[in-house]
């Protein structure tokens, strides 16, 4: 059987010449040479203040809340159709995580849903590029201004897409990015803080190396600086090896996005008349970045049945993403009615750079008859007697 994965990260010979020269470098922990690099570049790429490399996006989001001074006692609004490391920087800090329901037709935040949560505890918005569709930022904007509250973009899922012509990563006063082994630009692990303000990304490198800062630059120094832990810090460094890799990657982004939007295009030409699933909706003020291609699947079909259909056959396949407010670790009790039926019926197939359009064919026909095979009986579909 061939096997059609999920994810699958492209990566080849050029990565591998980079990761030789780190180790020729003799410095292949975080925050050295390549290190430096790595921001540099993120930072041009983004017309940033400064750009901070570290272990991960979630790591990034806590840097984030570390920096707004976010502490006990504050709300801050969370999208609440994602991956829920928004929520968990939020509460890493003891503070509440609020979350806001999204756009039915994007899986989004709802802008009108975030205005109505905004209570005088309420420091800041977490707006999340859901699985890689940017959220509206303009709106989103115009909420964080009027109530004087911080706008963070989790832009995990969101590097190579774009929103009103500016890319993902830049449309909040910080963005979190991630370098995870399925995203549009990887090395395995890892993540950045964008921020507009240099004294943000400052604090934010400083804190990411325990407080110290970067243990490689002292080295640099004549002498013997001894450096003093003046507050608690934490280990979130990219190792050296790591942003090598990366720079690399983002040298391929539009390389890579153009094999992804053509598997998307052939998915939506495929997909066109099938009346059991809804493919994904992107508006026209934005791009995707397809980290995942996710379809809604209509109600009548059961959808743990449909996944064991195409695992059965080696297609690759997962339920969307979450809902976060009804995961038991965060105990809340709001409801967000749209992000849950998206956790219930959202379906993703394969999505990657290295798909073939005969692997993006078989998907949809194995997905196709497994639509027919499980969907409630009686249903009438277009074209039936």
């Amino acid at each position: 059987m061939n096997k059609i994965p999920l994810v699958f990260a492209s990566l080849g010979e050029q990565e591998l010449a980079a990761v030789a020269e780190v180790f020729a470098s003799g410095w292949p922990a975080g925050q050295g040479p390549k290190g430096k690099a790595l921001e540099a570049q993120l930072k041009e790429r983004y017309g940033a203040g400064d750009a901070v490399a570290v272990s991960n996006c979630g790591a990034a989001l806590h840097l984030a809340m570390l920096a707004f001074g976010v502490k006990p006692g504050d709300e801050v609004i969370v999208a609440d159709y994602t991956f829920p490391a928004p929520a968990h920087a939020v509460r890493y800090v003891g503070a509440t995580p609020v979350f806001a329901d999204v756009r039915p037709d994007t899986g989004t935040v709802d802008p009108e849903a975030v205005a109505a949560l905004v209570t005088p505890r309420t420091v800041g918005i977490i707006a999340v590029d859901v699985v890689g569709l940017p959220a509206d930022y303009t709106e989103l904007q115009a909420i964080a201004d009027r109530h004087g509250l911080f706008l963070v973009e989790d832009a995990a899922c969101g590097v190579g897409a774009t929103y009103q012509g500016r890319e993902a990563g830049s449309l909040a006063e910080v963005a979190c990015l991630s370098f995870h082994g399925r995203k549009g630009a990887t090395s395995g692990e890892g993540g950045a803080l964008i921020a507009t303000d240099p004294a943000i990304a400052a604090k934010s490198r400083q804190l990411a190396s325990f407080g110290i800062g970067s243990i490689f630059d002292m080295g640099q120094v004549i002498g013997l600086p001894v450096p003093e832990f003046t507050e608690i810090g934490y280990n979130f460094k990219l190792s050296d090896i790591a942003a090598a890799i990366l720079q690399v990657q983002l040298g391929r982004i539009e390389e890579l996005m153009e094999r992804r939007n053509a598997v998307a295009a052939r998915y939506a030409e495929l997909f066109a008349d099938e009346e059991l699933l809804t493919i994904p909706h992107v508006p026209a003020d934005r791009t995707h970045s397809w980290q995942s291609y996710l379809v809604t699947l209509d109600p009548s079909v059961d959808r743990a049945a449909v996944a064991t259909d195409l695992r059965a056959q080696g297609i690759g396949c997962l339920h969307g993403t979450w809902a976060s407010h009804v995961q038991p670790a965060f105990e809340s009790k709001q409801v967000c009615p749209v992000s849950a039926d998206l956790f219930r019926r959202n379906f993703g197939i394969p999505m990657h750079a290295e798909l073939t359009m005969d692997q993006v064919e078989r998907v949809a026909t194995v997905l196709r008859t497994a639509l027919r095979t499980h969907a409630t009986a009686g249903r009438t579909l277009k074209g039936a007697a």
